[in-house]
């Protein structure tokens, strides 16, 4: 099965974007909907770009109410020294703009807080809610004279409702960056495409074709839609399905996937998929599953953040209660509010799903699906990865690795390779088709043939150039009773015999050729202190031979199909936690078994559904890359985890006042600057992550 075919199998495995019930989001409430996501941000993910706009409105908008407001505060004005008009409609301006602010600047904070408790949830949006509610009535009743002229608080509500705005304004951004950079696949499409109908060509929307039209790729343009190509070859450029960088060259036959660039030459493509059934709408499948799908970390952050919500509304109730025993009535609402502007769980919300979001979207353009995100989450801890051989670490088809001509037949080399290929051009056997492109590739003068046939087990005849040429293996030789002048004793290689005119002139060496970048994939994952096993159903000494060229550890040779998986539980029986690589039905089991799977793109529907981790290229460098982006964001969910967690265990008793007596007071507007804070440096972090290039030349394999 070919690449382009696999991934639709991926896409089918997927399903349904699963998101879980919980508390609201910024992205969420912006527009009044009930949250995603336990105590977090889930929901973040999911395409907050549509509110940046509404964010940053409320932002503005909120900015030039306020600053009437702080003008008419007497504080400020005693800050600054300057007079504030007495009497009149003046007076007003502060609770009638902060009453706007309220209702307005606050909207998307009261609006989450009902539906969390709508929910059942209660979470970050309540605990701003009830600060800018407290704030709000404390300051009404004050201006009402009905409490303490101290505590009117409008220039401070005020600037607390401008600097969340600000605060969730910045996140939005930087999460719409992450979802725009996702929705760019979705971009890789042509604006219109070239179909062919009849005689003419006509200009239609990619979304307009349909299976079996037959399109035209410009040089330098767009593949429209998944195809096949009939006529014409190219280099394409596939970086944004597979992650390589370099173009891949694509001839009549050969399948091509929408979005990927003709770089150099025209095409005529048939329509073989359309729409949710292409490559790239797999990909896209499969990292929204990844950003929705749950994993440990986000679990222990719902919690934390669940536990904080608690944590601060009872420093909240017990801060009002002390500072109401002290006597000061004033302080305890100044001090209530900002404990709960501060504890908000805002930045302990954020800190997996951004991270995750960012990391699926990275690897995704590196040619890495991830499916399952515990898969990715237990790569790092992978102490041997299992590579199955052929397919994987070889390109699981024969290659010509030598040619013998004989001595003293006057016949080079190139001469014999050029007989064969001239005589197994109409062959469609493996051997044949190998023969013919080691001709190709060396660029040798390949004559026509006359008169092909072709005798099973046996091999080929054909007269080029007026001379017979028979092409066959050891039973040729036997009939002919020629015997091999220079046998080699290396296992796992075919030989073949090339006659002329009964005449053996030479013997090509065939054998299933390893991938060029097998050794360095095993030799990276060895300096990352990572063992290495291969698996196949190979003999003995052919697998042997194979292990010893590329420096596995270990190699698991002789293993039935429905042995496997069998062979995996025993080596995670002994300690391992395994990683396995393979693309073939009989790969699927094993796949399942293991810690993690890893299905080569290029493989089978079932080795793909089997799988946690998807390669949508085939090579076994980017195992590499997985590992990498496994530790990478590893690390930065922990960072963010101890950042969130730990200023809010820090900065609450600040809030409630502890410091008081010594002189240090956190007013409340500071402590939105600081909630606000934590949460753009939680967002900032996770976006280094962007800095990581997963490109296996790139992380030295």
């Amino acid at each position: 099965m070919t690449e382009h075919e696999s991934l639709h199998g991926a896409r089918r495995s997927v399903g349904t974007v699963r998101v879980s019930p919980g508390s609201g989001t910024s992205a969420d409430l912006a527009e009044g909907v009930p949250g995603r996501g336990a105590h977090g941000h889930d929901g973040h993910a999911g395409g907050p770009g549509g509110h940046v706009e509404r964010f940053r409105r409320l932002f503005w908008g909120s900015l030039v109410l306020t600053v009437p407001v702080v003008v008419l505060s007497p504080m400020f004005a005693l800050l600054l020294g300057y007079e504030l008009p007495t009497g009149g409609v003046v007076v007003w301006v502060p609770p009638v703009l902060g009453t706007v602010l309220f209702v307005w600047g606050g909207s998307p904070f009261l609006g989450g807080a009902v539906s969390e408790l709508r929910a059942r949830r209660p979470g970050m949006m309540l605990l701003i809610g009830l600060a800018i509610t407290v704030a709000f009535v404390a300051s009404w009743g004050a201006t009402l004279g009905l409490l303490s002229h101290s505590l009117e608080f409008w220039w401070e509500l005020a600037l607390l409702i401008v600097i969340m705005l600000l605060g969730h304004w910045l996140e939005m951004r930087s999460l719409a960056r992450t979802t725009s950079a996702l929705d760019s696949l979705a971009a890789l499409l042509p604006d219109t495409a070239e179909v062919v109908r009849g005689e003419a060509v006509e200009l239609i929307a990619p979304s307009e074709l349909v299976v079996g039209d037959f399109v035209l790729v410009r040089p330098g343009g767009r593949v429209p839609a998944d195809g096949r190509i009939i006529e014409g070859e190219a280099d394409l450029d596939e970086s944004m399905v597979t992650g390589e960088s370099r173009p891949v060259h694509r001839a009549s036959g050969d399948l091509v996937t929408a979005g990927t660039v003709s770089t150099d030459s025209g095409l005529r493509v048939e329509v073989t998929a359309t729409g949710d059934d292409t490559v790239l709408a797999g990909i896209r499948r499969l990292v929204e599953q990844a950003q929705s799908s749950s994993s440990r970390a986000q679990r222990l952050a719902d919690r934390a953040a669940g536990w904080l919500f608690w944590f601060a509304l009872i420093a909240a109730a017990a801060t009002g209660v002390v500072w109401i025993l002290l006597g000061q009535p004033d302080q305890a609402v100044a001090r209530v509010i900002t404990v709960l502007v501060i504890a908000c769980p805002h930045a302990l919300g954020l800190a997996i799903p951004l991270v995750v979001a960012i990391a699926t979207e990275r690897s995704a353009r590196a040619g890495v699906l991830v499916k399952d995100r515990l898969a990715l989450e237990r790569m790092r801890t992978v102490t041997t990865v299992v590579f199955d051989k052929t397919g994987t670490l070889t390109r699981g088809r024969p290659a010509l690795v030598a040619v013998d001509p004989v001595p003293g037949t006057e016949a080079t080399a190139d001469q014999v390779l050029a007989f064969a290929a001239a005589a197994e051009a109409d062959s469609e056997h493996p051997l044949a088709r190998a023969i013919v492109q080691a001709a190709a590739e060396r660029e040798l003068k390949v004559a026509a043939a006359t008169g092909f046939t072709s005798q099973p087990a046996l091999g080929v005849t054909a007269r080029v150039d007026g001379v017979e040429v028979a092409v066959g293996g050891p039973r040729l030789l036997a009939e002919r009773a020629l015997i091999d002048p220079a046998p080699i004793a290396a296992t796992g290689v075919t030989r073949l015999f090339v006659l002329r005119d009964g005449v053996l002139v030479g013997a090509l060496s065939l054998a299933d050729e390893i991938r060029p970048e097998s050794a360095q994939a095993v030799a990276a994952l060895h300096r990352r202190g990572i063992r290495v096993a291969m698996i196949t159903g190979d003999a003995q000494s052919v697998a042997d031979e194979v292990g010893a060229e590329l420096g596995v550890d270990r190699v698991l040779a002789e293993v039935r199909p429905d042995d496997k998986a069998a062979r995996v539980a025993e080596l995670q029986s002994a300690g391992e936690r395994v990683a396995m690589v393979g693309d073939g039905v009989n790969d699927a089991p094993a796949l399942a078994q293991a810690d993690v799977g890893l299905a080569i793109g290029a493989g089978t529907d079932v080795a793909i559904a089997s799988a946690g981790v998807i390669l949508a290229g085939d090579d076994p460098r980017t195992v590499v890359s997985v590992i990498e982006l496994s530790r990478a964001s590893y690390r930065k969910m922990l960072q963010n985890l101890w950042w969130a967690a730990g200023y809010n265990l820090v900065a609450v008793p600040l809030a409630a006042g502890l410091l008081v007596p010594f002189g240090v007071s956190l007013p409340m507007e500071l402590g939105a600057v600081l909630m606000s804070a934590s949460t753009i440096v939680v967002a900032a972090n996770a976006q280094l992550l962007r800095w990581l290039d997963l490109r296996p030349d790139r992380l030295g394999v």
